[in-house]
């Protein structure tokens, strides 16, 4: 029983290897002994064995999601502890806190009712949370997406991502019964328009590129799907015009080094990084990650290439593909419709902002400052991150649809 349990052919004790590996060559490398690291490693490996064995008596769904999932934020945890040892453990608290809210959104998506009938109150919602962060709302580097409630502060857009992915599923569950189109299509937008003013341009990405992920599929007036995107390209162009924010990310985007002791510094440095590391990196800990300002937020991957190489980084983007590969086949078998929407769009949205950010860092796209899932420093992110992992856990699993559809019915259909 013991050899199976600690065999090397068990997905979760190559983790712990590579923890284990990884926490020495941090302690190996640092210039002070640092009573932290045995701490650090022994409650992360306990949090990754603990879930892994509760979800595995739980769920009869996917369980490669959780493995991949536990493979990054394992990476996130080495590559910011070995840049700040206190914020890299209260990552690891973060991260335990945030298996928590996995396992509830697993409990309460499972044991609810209902969920594809509550289009209007996911639309009120998102209002309310976007009107209490323009009334309350605190400007963090440059975005006016933060509450702060003493010495703690949080994005209600993270929660908004998920509200949103429920209205969009419930709306075309019911399309029917509700209001026509454009009203929907206003609703869409006026999430967008919110995140605009805000300057959570990342985010407003994102949403954009979820909610077209679902309405190409799900849309019947194909024409729409143009309007769409030619609005969204106007929209892109006048706002590069006149607004100074979406200007300065665009002109550093094409040209960071024109701009590199101000406000270019961030991707230059970057860049530097990255080709600092070459192919197989400088090693865990012999690296200068610190160069780059927030590396432990919205350049977590820069890191990650530079002391893990180029290789460590086809790597995270090889796991990141393998999530969006496992999602769209928990879409593809699920019967009940509005679970199959609610997976395709958590999958569309991890994907993305995957996408956004790994692609800002390496200057394939202009900078944004959205978190690298599972990986960037963060409460607020990781938390909706798990939260969203855990219903599509729910979604993997087989469910007793509520609608009047064919054991066949695929996304095809749909389209």
């Amino acid at each position: 029983m013991l050899k199976r349990i600690f065999s090397y052919k068990n997905p979760q004790n190559l983790i712990v290897l590579m923890n284990i590996l990884a926490l020495v060559l941090i302690f190996l490398y640092k210039e002070q002994y640092d009573r932290l690291i045995l701490a650090a490693g022994i409650l992360l490996m306990f949090i990754i064995y603990i879930s892994n064995y509760v979800l595995l008596k739980t769920s009869s769904g996917d369980h490669y999601i959780f493995l991949i999932m536990g493979m990054l934020i394992s990476i996130g945890i080495i590559m910011i502890y070995r840049i700040n040892p206190t914020v890299g453990f209260k990552q690891i608290i973060w991260f335990g806190i945030s298996m928590i809210a996995y396992f509830l959104s697993y409990i309460i998506i499972k044991k609810g009712k209902g969920w594809q009938h509550w289009t209007k109150y996911y639309a009120a919602l998102s209002l309310v949370l976007f009107l209490l962060t323009l009334v309350f709302g605190t400007k963090i580097k440059g975005a006016t997406n933060w509450i702060r409630i003493g010495n703690h502060s949080f994005q209600p857009a993270e929660m908004i991502k998920l509200v949103f992915i429920f209205f969009l599923a419930s709306y075309y569950v019911n399309k029917d019964k509700l209001f026509n189109k454009y009203i929907f299509l206003g609703i869409v937008y006026s999430h967008m328009a919110f995140l605009f003013i805000q300057r959570d341009l990342g985010t407003a990405m994102l949403f954009f590129l979820v909610f077209m992920t679902i309405f190409y599929i799900y849309e019947e007036e194909r024409k729409l799907i143009y309007y769409n995107l030619l609005g969204a390209g106007i929209t892109a162009f006048f706002s590069f015009l006149a607004v100074n924010h979406v200007r300065i990310r665009v002109e550093t985007w094409i040209d960071p080094w024109r701009y590199i002791d101000t406000k270019g510094y961030q991707i230059t440095q970057s860049l530097f990084a990255i080709g600092s590391g070459g192919f197989f990196g400088t090693g865990v800990g012999m690296g200068h990650p610190e160069f780059i300002p927030e590396v432990h937020t919205d350049f977590i991957f820069s890191a990650i290439c530079e002391e893990m190489g180029i290789f460590g980084g086809i790597a995270v983007i090889m796991l990141f593909l393998i999530i969006v590969y496992r999602g769209f086949k928990i879409a593809l078998n699920q019967q009940d419709k509005f679970f199959r929407i609610a997976a395709l769009g958590i999958t569309a949205m991890l994907g993305f902002q995957a996408f956004i950010i790994m692609g800002g860092v390496m200057k394939v796209i202009p900078l944004t400052g959205v978190t690298l899932p599972f990986v960037s420093y963060g409460g607020s992110s990781l938390l909706s991150s798990f939260a969203a992992l855990g219903i599509l856990q729910v979604a993997s699993e087989e469910i007793e649809s509520e609608q009047e559809e064919t054991h066949g019915h695929r996304i095809q259909e749909d389209h």
